[in-house]
Order: structure tokens, then sequence, then C-alpha cells
């Protein structure tokens, strides 16, 4: 092996050969197991939450890989019909040019041109992660294929009612000219305004106020609200109010939706631009009146003065007009929500517009319950509490069940050019005939060739085709072997802010088309934060690219990547400062398997995964630490007699202890990734690879193999060695893939284990009959024994490699018997210089003390230490501390700091805070134990 760990050299050319031999199809004869990867969006690039994701798939795919099952993890990609037109459309615009100058075909072969292109970004970072994919079986939400059954679901869906065209309120973006979907939209709250108003009564007899934050929108007021238990103005319901500037007469209605205590406790109700007043216009029988266009000017529905205004200009106008009228109250600061495009930064209108649906609230008798049910939603909701679906951690089934309980009808209908069209098409007479293509609409309508048709210019929303994912990829509509095989699927790894959008999607089509639940279970992982508990988000400059944290990036780089292309140039500056603040040395290579052992250990159950460099830091290490254990095992092991071809065989009580461990080890790395527990399997693996085989097994093996041990002993030894290395490469594997296939390579022939690869070795079971409990009580008793000679070394900063006299008091028969069993181990270990037992009665000189159990261990101090140095150096030492503390204790006391700045900050100060008084108390107590001497 080399000497040095180089994740750059290994990982690549192990992936290659991975894919290069096939080893990521199914195969075996074992229970099938089926991951679908949530298909990321085509135009860009893995981010952190896709890579923390990507990991935990990987590592369940692996895992039942290797447990013999046959084991598919399906890769594919989204269209993402918004990002991927805007991402065409900037480069046309560079180079002087727009879509409307194109044509809708030439701009969509553009952008199959753009993806042949530029389009493998993503497979190329999975390839860099170690994503066991099937490539042979990569599919993209456009292909012919998924675009088949994407026209099957909406003409069947179409046919039998459940899919309808309508006039409704959606999210708008005026920028895109589009409707957009809940998760295209930042909600965040802004300093805003709010304008007190007054409308007339129609009678003259005096006034309401409103009070709004969007006074432009009272050009399309068609009713004020008031509370019916309001007594202020029980007396006006029923009455009109003259809408200012407008002239029209407005009803005054009573709903309970209004809120007395909020604002004058009467709301201007405008069903055409609020959702909520959308609702409370249907109950009243307001008709709705849209006063913008699709890019939000005014048009002509509001009075000449304002038509072709932009609706923030209308806004100055209005205010303004009413001011001069006499009708403007007031004027206060006001904070506010405010919804956003995700990919304009547009304040996104609720408009009113005709719009394709799918009808999630119809409701038929077919099941025989009172009251009827929801033909698309109740089975989707039953799938989950009859336990066909699981959910993990299982809280996540009350936001599913509240989403579907509380569902309105899905708008599925965008207007781009990007993605699957519409399968619908008009007639002159503006008839709308639903088919798979229009050859099939004109035979089974008997239309001949001179009724000229045109296709609904619209294409249907990315979440339409992602709902079908499960099934599509598998060639359904077709009956395939695949689909027979893998559907449904085991098991669903997302975040919880797409349950709605995605999952509950998935489980309704699924169980619509195919008759059963899509996915097994599904696994809820929390979103990725920076170290300050951040939400990660370009705007704020602290997103991080998982690859610059495997390769590793320079400042200047890594400034220059955060700040081109950005869709709002003006934070370019913000983010430049924050990039160079938080990583003024850029960013250093840490490997794969270092990040994705990061990715593991912070798979907890929570909303949050805080991600912290100092950690993909120490699991860094970490890898170098395997990867200089496996040279130790190599170096005493490669060209010697292992046992694997027989020969008498003694197992000490260090063997039996690590073999003993291991069990206990693979029990709990295999109960919980099983568990979607990859933080307690991480910790598992770290501490008995670090803890117990490096730290003590390794270093217990050295006295052996260096010594006068018996060749059964030494045989012994390098077998277990080997063996315990190999089975414990194979547990870590599915977490760190590379280093544990490159090492297993030259250790698994030693280990006498046979096979071309590790990802193909089974996955390690424990052995109840090796469990050893006598052997760990044992080796327990030894280490405490060492540890507590290295603690007096410490504390009372004795160099390592000096050895030391000790004297041992109060020693039973049984200490006296271990003792002497691991005598060489002591020496070796504890670097002793003399060891002797004092008899009873006799009295020691003075000494640093440590006890194990009953046995005390006693260093005498005289001639060890120079004791007025060590006096002023812990002086010194408490100093800095005290200071230290004082400064965290003043921090703490700023109740500004403890408010303001972010729970993780806030309690990161309070445990340095504890530590610090922790080692202010232990300095203080080596003190005194050096003024006694």
């Amino acid at each position: 092996m080399e000497k040095t760990y180089d994740p750059g050299r290994i990982e690549p050319q192990w992936y290659a050969w991975w894919e290069q031999h096939g080893h990521f199809r199914p195969s075996g004869e074992g229970e099938p197991y089926c991951i679908m990867i949530p298909p990321p969006n085509v135009t860009g690039t893995l981010h952190m939450g896709h890579a923390f994701q990507d990991t935990i798939m990987d590592i369940l795919t692996r895992y039942h890989r290797m447990a013999g099952r046959n084991t598919l993890w399906q890769p594919g990609t989204d269209h993402a019909g918004i990002a991927t037109q805007m991402v065409v459309e900037r480069q046309l615009n560079a180079e002087g040019k727009s879509r409307h100058e194109l044509g809708r075909e030439a701009f969509v072969e553009r952008i199959w041109q753009w993806k042949a292109e530029s389009g493998g970004t993503i497979q190329n970072q999975l390839r860099r992660l170690g994503a066991s994919v099937d490539w042979s079986r990569e599919r993209f939400t456009m292909d012919e294929g998924l675009s088949a059954a994407v026209r099957e679901v909406f003409v069947r869906l179409y046919e039998e009612g459940l899919i309808y065209r309508g006039q409704r309120l959606v999210n708008w973006d005026p920028v895109l000219q589009t409707a957009v979907s809940d998760l295209e939209v930042e909600s965040a709250e802004e300093q805003g305004q709010i304008w007190h108003l007054r409308y007339p009564l129609a009678d003259g007899s005096g006034s309401l106020t409103v009070a709004t934050t969007r006074p432009e929108t009272m050009l399309g007021d068609t009713a004020v609200a008031v509370n019916p238990d309001d007594e202020r103005f029980r007396h006006l319901i029923g009455r009109h109010v003259r809408l200012p500037l407008v002239g029209r007469e407005i009803p005054i209605v009573a709903d309970d939706y209004v809120d007395p205590a909020f604002g004058t406790g009467c709301l201007k109700i405008t069903p055409a631009h609020d959702f909520n007043d959308y609702q409370v216009g249907l109950r009243h029988g307001c008709e709705p009146i849209n006063i913008f266009t699709p890019d939000a000017r005014v048009n002509d529905n509001a009075p000449e003065r304002y038509r072709g205004l932009d609706r923030f200009e209308a806004r100055e106008r209005v205010v303004a007009d009413l001011e001069a009228e006499g009708l403007l109250e007031r004027v206060e600061a006001h904070r506010l929500v405010v919804p956003r495009g995700d990919r304009t930064g547009a304040v996104i209108e609720p408009y009113l517009t005709f719009q394709w649906f799918v009808d999630l609230t119809r409701e038929t008798q077919d099941d025989g319950r009172p009251g009827g049910w929801r033909e698309i939603t109740a089975p989707a909701i039953d799938a989950v509490r009859e336990g066909r679906i699981r959910f993990i951690p299982g809280n996540w089934e009350k936001t599913y069940f509240n989403w579907l309980e509380d569902i309105q009808d899905w708008c599925i209908s965008r207007q781009l050019w990007w993605g699957h069209r519409i399968p619908a098409w008009y007639d002159e007479a503006g008839n709308v005939y639903v088919g798979r293509d229009e050859a099939a609409v004109r035979a089974r309508h008997g239309l001949g060739p001179e009724v000229a048709l045109t296709q609904d210019a619209d294409v249907l929303d990315t979440w339409f085709s992602s709902a079908l994912w499960p099934f599509s990829t598998l060639g359904w509509p077709e009956k395939t072997p695949e689909l027979a095989t893998f559907y449904p699927t085991s098991t669903l790894v997302t975040g919880f802010d797409i349950i709605f959008f995605w999952v509950a999607r998935m489980i309704m089509m699924g169980l619509k088309f195919m008759g059963d639940v899509p996915f097994r279970e599904v696994y809820i992982h929390g979103l990725v934060r920076d170290s300050d508990g951040n939400k990660m988000s370009k705007s704020k400059g602290n997103v991080l690219d998982p690859i610059d944290i495997v390769d590793g990036i320079d400042l200047e780089s890594l400034v220059a990547k955060r700040t081109t292309g950005l869709m709002r140039p003006q934070l370019a500056p913000s983010i430049e400062r924050q990039t160079r603040q938080h990583f003024p040395e850029g960013i250093a290579a840490h490997g794969t398997d270092a990040l994705r052992f990061t990715f593991a250990s912070l798979a907890t159950t929570g909303r949050d995964v805080v991600f912290d460099m100092g950690r993909v830091d120490g699991y860094r290490n970490f890898c170098n630490k395997l990867w200089n254990a496996a040279r130790y095992v190599l170096m005493n092991t490669e060209g010697e007699d292992c046992g694997a071809e027989g020969g008498e065989v003694t197992l000490g009580s260090a063997e039996r202890w690590i073999i003993s461990r291991l069990q206990h080890t693979e029990r709990a790395v295999a109960g919980n990734i099983r568990g979607y527990r990859m933080d307690l399997a991480a910790q598992a693996l770290y501490e008995f690879l670090w803890d117990e085989y490096c730290d003590w097994y390794l270093e217990l093996s050295k006295p052996v193999l260096q010594g006068e041990a018996d060749a059964a002993t030494r045989r012994g030894t390098r077998r277990t060695l080997v063996r315990v290395l190999e089975a414990v490469l194979r547990l870590a594997h599915p977490f760190m893939p590379f280093i544990t296939e490159e090492i297993w390579q030259r250790v698994a022939p030693l280990a006498g284990r046979r096979g071309e690869s590790i990802m193909r070795a089974p996955f390690p079971e424990p052995d109840p009959s090796r469990e050893d409990a006598a052997a760990e009580a044992e080796i327990a008793w030894l280490q405490r024994f060492i540890l507590g000679v290295r603690r007096i070394r410490g504390e009372m900063n004795i160099s390592p490699t000096r050895p030391l006299p000790l004297l041992l008091q109060n020693a039973s028969a049984a200490d006296r018997e271990r003792i002497a069993r691991h005598r060489e181990a002591l020496d070796f270990l504890a670097r002793l210089e003399s060891l002797r037992t004092l008899e009873p009665g006799e009295s020691a000189p003075e000494s640093a003390l440590a006890l194990v159990d009953e046995l005390e261990l006693r260093v005498p101090m005289a001639g060890l230490i120079d004791k007025q140095a060590e006096l002023e150096r812990l002086a010194k030492e408490r100093s800095r501390v005290a200071r230290d503390l004082e400064r965290t204790e003043g921090k703490l006391a700023n109740d500004r700091f403890v408010e303001r700045a972010p729970e993780a900050v806030v309690q990161k100060e309070r445990d340095k805070l504890a530590d610090l008084r922790a080692t202010l108390a232990r300095l203080d107590e080596q003190t005194r134990r050096i003024e006694a001497i």
C-alpha cells in the first residue's frame, strides 16, 4: 500500500471499475429491493442537500446488495420546466435573441441541444459521490417512454372526469408569466406598509375604513366584509359602499373569516387577487374582477387613468389619488410576509386565469361510507393509516394527513414551452378534444382533415410527471419484467419539504394506476443548514458544492464560482464578502469517503442537519486512521502465516475480546441501517474502528508480534488482525465505499475471503457464539489500568516517552493474576520502568494516584517533575482559561446576543462555558496535588 492516503487517486479508478464490471445492476436471487432516486433538475448541479440524500440512499443500496437482495437503485433526472427554459432563454438573450423569435419548435430543439451538451453534470457528480445507481437504466422525464406514460395518465384521468379546465386563482410569476407551485415560492417577512382607506357608504351617511397592504388591488374590490358578531358593523350588513376611484357600488357582507381584532375590523374583498378573498367571494356570490395583465400591469377592467401601469406604479398613483380625495386616513409601517418567485425574485401575484386541474376533492359513494369519500386522496390516506406505507420518523404522518385532508384541486398547467405539452386540441369553435395524440383524437371523434385543430399551448407541471416516477421508470404502461419485479419499490428517501408536492402525489398516482402503493417506507430526512443553523441558499452565500469539499478549491476560484451566473447580480458583493469571511483559505480536499461519513453521522431524526466543516476534517482523519491501520496489518501479515492454510492457532484474551466486540458492532451497524439511524450506525463503526481496533487491539498485538510469543499465538494474532479488519471493511463499505474497496482487495485474500469486489461480498452478520463476556471483562480491566497510568502522565505533565515506576496498593488475588498474564502488555502500553506490589500495611511515598476499582495505581512524584516549574506552568494556564471564562460569561450575560444570535451559536457558547469551568476545576486540583509533594 501507498504510504499516504490519497483519495484523489483511488476514487475515480474504483468507480470506473465498478461501473465497467456491471456491479451496480440488479443481481442475485434474493428478495427485490428498490430505491427510486428523487430526480434532480437537469439544469444544475447537486447541492449539499442532494449529496446528503444520495449518501443515505447509497448506504441503503449497498447494504441491501451485500445482504443478498436483488437490488436496484433507479437513477434519472427531471426536465425542470421553469429552470431549464430560463437557462436557455438567458443564453438566447445573451445572443440578442428571444424564444419568440425562434418559435416554439426551434426553441424546444435548442433546449434538447443544450441538454445533450450540458446535461451530464449531475451524472458526473453522482459518480464522484460514489452513487451505485444502475446507469444502464437511467431515465429522463422527457424520454419518450416516460412521456407516453404522462399522456396515458392525463387521458385516463380526463376521461374519468378527474381532470378539467377551469378559471381559478393560482400563484403567478409576472416575470415568467406562468403559474407556479407553492414549492417555487419563497415567502419571507419584509418591511412594508399598511394603508387605512375610507370607503364611503353608498347612501352618503358615512364611511367604513379598511386596512390593506396592497392598495392597488382595490380597483378590483367586489365587497367589504365584516364579522357577523362585530357589534360595530352589524347594522351595516347588507348595505353598500361606493368603491373610491372606481365608483362601483359593492356590498357589505358578513363572514366569519374576518378577524375583528385585526386592522379596522373591515376587510376589502378582492376575489381575483387574494386566495382568502377568493373563498369569501365564492361564499357571497361576488364576481371576481381581474385587474392585471400577465406581466402585472393594470388592464382594461380598471379606470383608464391606471391602465398600462405596473402594479407598483399603480400603487403610488392610487394612494396619491385617495389622499387627494381625502380618503387616505393614515399609513403605518408594517412587517408582512411577501411571496417571491424562487427563480426571479419577483413578488408572486394571486392571479385569476384558466388552467388545467386534477380534481382531488371529488367524492364517491363506491366504498359504501356515509357521506362518501374523496376518490383520489382517500386511498392515499388509508394506505398510511393501515400501515401499507410507513413514515420514518412516524411524526411525519400527521403532516401528511393534515395536507391531504385539507387539499385543494391541483393546478397542473404551466405557461411554458418546455415540458410535456398538454394532450388537448381545440377546433375553431372552441371545442376541446383530449387524446394520446392528434391522430387518435381525429379517429375517435370522426374529425376529418378539413377540421383545423390547434394543440393547447400549455405544458404540464413538472410534478405531474414526477408523480409517476416509481412506475413510469419501470416501463408502465407496458407490463415489463422490471415493473413486475420492483414495484412496489422498497424505500423512498426524501426531505420533509416535499411531502406534499411529491410524496403524496406519488402515492395517489401509484394507487390509482397500479392498484398498490409506490413504496413501503418513506424515510424523511432533515434539511442541510450551515454551521450557524441557517438554511443554505445562494442569496445568503452559504451554499457549499459537495465536489468542492471532495476535491478542494482555492479562495479565488470559490468566490468566482459563487458569484458567477447569479440571477440577481446585486447579490454578488455580499456573497463575495461572506465567502472570504467563512473560507479565508479556500476549502481543503477531503475526499468522498470523509464527506459521506460526515453525512451519515448527521443523519439523525431531527428536522435540521447542521453541517460543520470541522466534522469533515475529523472524518478525513478517520480515513487516515483506517489507512494507516491497514498498512500496519499488511506489513505484519503479508508473506506471513495467518492461519489460512490451517495450523495450530491460539487466541489470547485480546483476540477473543476484539472478536467479541466485533459481534456487538456488527449487530449495531446492521440494525441501525435497517432502522434508518445512519448516525448511530456510523457512531458504532467509528468507535469500534478507532477506539477498539486501532487504539487498543493494534497496540495489544505489538508485544505479541515483536516479542517471544510462540508460533500458535503469533498465528492467532495475525489471523485476528486480518479477519477483523476484513469484516470491518465490509461493515464500513456502504458508508466509505472507495477506501474500503482499495484496502479490501489487499486484505481479503489474507483473511481467506474470495470475491471480485467488496460490493458483492456478504454484509457481516453477528455470531452470538463468538461473544466472550470473560474476555471483555479482562480487557476492560487492562484498559482501565493503562488509562489510569496515562491519566497520571497527563495531569502531572510527564513526558509520554519517560518510563515510570509504578506501585500497586490494595491488589487482590485476581489483580495479581491479571498483572501476571498481561505484564508484557502493561510494560509496553503503559511504558513502565518498574512495577511493584506493596505489601499490606506498607505505606507509599507521596504519589499521583489512579484507581482501578479497589486497586490503587501510585506513581511516586519525587524526581519525576520540577515542582516549581510545573506550578508556574499551571498558574499560567489557569490565568488563560480564567480570561476565556470571563469573556464567555460576559457574552452570555448580554441579552442582545442571546436574543438575536441563532440558537446554535448561543448553545455553542454555553457548551464552551461548561468546558472552561471544568478545565479550571481540573487545573485547581492538579495545583493542589503538586503543592502537596
